[in-house]
């Protein structure tokens, strides 16, 4: 059975939880209030070099996360956060009489990870959801173009992320100075980051075409399943941006792509969702972004760390090795991606593998250079 993180959340739990979802309006003007009355503590923190890890979910995004976010020049979005994302010192204070230490459980995708309210998570889609409503229409989720323009929002972006440094140096002893986020939704505004923040790093895994599509079409068969069982999983998820799976599902508008949450059981969805995602990704020509492998991630850990790390401009000499030695391949794949068999076209498949191809040429001729 699907063991979801809400099931371990007592009755206030679920009530603090509802509440906060249903005051994002609430939240913005606290965040606007937290801007002054906490001004001094992230005074000195610049928006320094952020690094967003995003790709189409189950390409080894949280495994990145991970790794990044163990760097100690990096800060991130933790559990610690929940449920108040939008005003997070306010609730650093207000929480902190009754934060406590909780046994770590593993969390609700299957794939090995473990975590507790220490740990990093995808977080930061509740902040574009409470900003962009309009993007999140019509069954779909609209991209943004580097001519977007939010004032108000790419100011409360910014200090946000000075406001998750800020808070993560007082954890680690003042050596927090970056930030990184996962956040799989960011594929759907690479160049609108990028203008935003011109010296940002923008990490793409590719995972190959057949394996990740298995791996996405059982999760989403896992969620909705899920979702069904348990409404407040279904609010939750939903609440904090987490669209990709389940009844909460909210493809993004790939150019080219026409297919909606109704056609989600069907792999050929999947399928399609994969060539039309990454079709967009492969005509990006900007300097912020860079692809990672990720078959070359799990099998040839080191080389990859060791060039992205200094991309990243990121880590100590030891870090990739302390790293690398932290991978291994998810056991859900080992179990159970590896058994399906998946009625998919096959030259549908050899479109995906092509582009597959063209992508990890691109990514290791750079990793070379």
């Amino acid at each position: 059975r699907l063991m979801s993180w809400t099931e371990h959340y007592s009755a206030l739990d679920r009530a603090v939880h509802r509440i906060a979802f249903g005051g994002i309006g609430l939240q913005k003007a606290v965040a606007d209030i937290e801007d002054r009355v906490f001004a001094r503590r992230f005074a000195d923190v610049t928006v320094d070099r952020p690094v967003f890890i995003t790709s189409l979910p189950r390409a080894g995004t949280t495994l990145l996360l991970e790794l990044i976010a163990d760097l100690p020049e990096f800060a991130a979005h933790t559990y610690r956060h929940m449920p108040f994302l939008l005003c997070p010192m306010f609730w650093n204070d207000i929480s902190k009489g009754f934060q406590q230490k909780t046994t770590k459980r593993a969390r609700a995708h299957d794939d090995g990870v473990i975590i507790d309210c220490d740990s990093v998570e995808a977080f930061e889609e509740a902040l574009w959801q409470a900003w962009w409503p309009g993007n999140y229409r019509d069954g779909h989720i609209r991209l943004w173009g580097a001519g977007d323009e939010h004032p108000e929002f790419e100011a409360f972006f910014a200090n946000h992320l000075r406001k998750i440094v800020a808070l993560g140096r007082d954890k680690d002893a003042g050596l927090a100075a970056r930030y990184v986020s996962k956040n799989n939704d960011n594929i759907a505004r690479i160049p609108y980051l990028a203008k935003l923040f011109p010296d940002c790093r923008i990490v793409v895994p590719v995972r190959g075409p057949l394996a990740h599509v298995k791996s996405l079409h059982r999760q989403h068969t896992r969620f909705l399943g899920a979702h069904a069982e348990d409404a407040f999983a279904r609010d939750y998820m939903r609440a904090i941006g987490h669209r990709e799976f389940g009844e909460n599902l909210m493809p993004i508008a790939f150019p080219g792509f026409d297919g909606n949450a109704n056609d989600a059981t069907d792999p050929a969805f999947w399928l399609e969702y994969w060539i039309s995602a990454f079709s967009m990704l492969a005509a990006l020509d900007l300097p912020q972004v860079r692809f990672v492998s990720f078959e070359d991630l799990v099998e040839r850990p080191r080389p990859v760390l060791d060039g992205l790390l200094r991309w990243l401009e990121a880590g100590e000499p030891a870090a990739c090795e302390r790293l690398a030695g932290r991978i291994t391949r998810p056991s859900s794949e080992r179990r159970d991606d590896a058994k399906l068999n998946l009625a998919l076209a096959p030259e549908r498949l050899a479109v995906a593998d092509e582009l597959h191809a063209a992508l990890i040429t691109r990514e290791r001729q750079r990793r070379v250079a």
